[in-house]
């Protein structure tokens, strides 16, 4: 399901004709990651690539979660009977994250384009002898700035497109909070939650008037909206490890003191989906795309409302990037498609379609995004808070090449005190050895 995002545009603008340009792109395989995975090498292919007796090519493009893109493909291939899409998506970030780099290892396999998680393209970057260099002059000036230098290598190699990014607000059950006696209405919410402080002094506030019901979703979500508050939370700017931080030690801190605040489902698991339909919860850090998750996941229930404001200030959370493997045997037809479907035009209708903030500054300024609204959060009026919680954002942490793979240390660490397996110094402990060992 996805959310009921309101309108003031006109129909969806034709799909462009496609010049036909053919370029030879490097199709050499990172030996990092092989080294790291020890897999054998295969030869190259992708696992989909295809060209039919008619000259018609074939290609894929792997996403997870939900990018709004099915009508956008339905249209391209209408549009484009010589070059034909097909989406492979699977649940969760995690689950693409193993199939890629298996994949890259072994030689063969991927589609001919690949999402990639923001936290992850630091590492992408690092291996970009596995991917097509999709720079085109064409393009520039598409993106944010940040957003397009977080997909460009040190070489001025623009390996990713951007596709969204995350500014966050509140979303919270309006029904839950008038219920413990705490002030819905939007602009009560965005007076009282502009601090963390502030935020969890109410949720101690809710908890001990609706003791059956957590204040947020999960320890792991708060504190990753937390995190994206930090200017370097893992990594100095040389990329040097450094995880006994004072500003990390914080957050580590707020969270873990805070677990009577929690359901203490880790996100995306089947308890966290469960806990939509069953009241569990009260309130969450919400980026865009968030919203048809929790729309999809609260079919049948009422009360959801979405405030312009996010403690601390602002934060953006997430936001991904299509790449192209060097294994593709149809890069330029797939770098074709990944500009097309990140284009402003159709970036607005993935957040019409999802929710998904866009991250080219064109989408994000047109009516139709900036005019939006939600029925299902009663009728808030997304566009113009998400405007407002983007201009909000003051700090893109750094991200080195062992960002996600420190930040799935530190969400494994706060799953243990999660489920009381350690206390918060024990756990915080095996943190720092697990990191030591990375």
């Amino acid at each position: 399901m996805t959310p009921s995002l309101g309108s003031t545009g006109g129909p969806a603008p034709a799909v462009p004709p496609r010049p036909h340009v053919r370029r030879a792109w490097r199709r050499t395989l990172s030996l990092s990651v092989v080294a790291l995975l020890a897999l054998p090498l295969a030869a190259c292919g992708s696992d989909s690539d295809s060209e039919s007796e008619d000259g018609t090519v074939e290609i894929s493009i792997a996403t997870f979660n939900e990018f709004g893109y099915e009508e956008l493909i339905e249209e391209w291939n209408e549009a484009n009977p010589d070059i034909q899409v097909t989406q492979k998506k699977v649940g969760t970030w995690d689950d693409a994250k193993e199939n890629l780099f298996t994949k890259l290892a072994s030689g063969s396999g991927l589609s001919d384009i690949e999402a990639i998680e923001g936290d992850a393209m630091p590492a992408i970057l690092a291996e970009s002898d596995a991917f097509t260099d999709l720079s085109d002059s064409a393009l520039d000036g598409r993106w944010l700035d940040w957003k397009a230098a977080a997909g460009s290598n040190a070489d001025g190699q623009m390996i990713g497109y951007g596709t969204d990014i995350g500014p966050e607000g509140i979303c919270y059950r309006g029904d839950l909070l008038e219920k413990a006696g705490i002030p819905a209405d939007r602009e009560s919410v965005a007076k009282r939650w502009t601090t963390w402080e502030d935020y969890f002094a109410d949720g101690q506030k809710f908890v001990k008037a609706m003791p059956d019901t957590a204040w947020y979703d999960s320890s792991g979500g708060t504190a990753q909206a937390m995190l994206n508050q930090v200017a370097n939370p893992f990594e100095q700017d040389d990329n040097t490890i450094d995880v006994e931080n004072d500003d990390l030690k914080a957050v580590w801190d707020a969270v873990t003191g805070h677990m009577d605040l929690s359901t203490n489902n880790p996100q995306w698991s089947d308890d966290w989906n469960a806990s939509f339909q069953k009241d569990a919860f009260a309130t969450m850090a919400c980026p865009g795309w968030m919203m048809g998750i929790i729309e999809g996941n609260s079919e049948g229930v009422t009360g959801w409302d979405f405030a312009d404001v996010f403690p601390g200030g602002g934060g953006n959370w997430g936001g991904s990037f299509l790449t192209v493997p060097a294994q593709s045997e149809h890069p330029d037809e797939a770098k074709e498609f990944a500009a097309w479907i990140t284009a402003p035009e159709q970036q607005i209708r993935a957040y019409q379609a999802i929710g998904a903030w866009p991250s080219a500054a064109e989408a994000q300024e047109a009516p139709e995004v900036l005019e939006s609204t939600n029925e299902f959060f009663n009728n808030a009026p997304t566009g113009e808070i998400f405007s407002n919680r983007a201009a909000a954002v003051e700090i893109q942490p750094y991200k080195g090449p062992k960002y996600s793979d420190i930040l799935s240390a530190f969400q494994a660490a706060i799953l243990r005190v999660d489920e009381g397996k350690n206390s918060p110094d024990e756990s915080w402990e095996t943190f720092l050895t697990d990191v030591a060992a990375l």
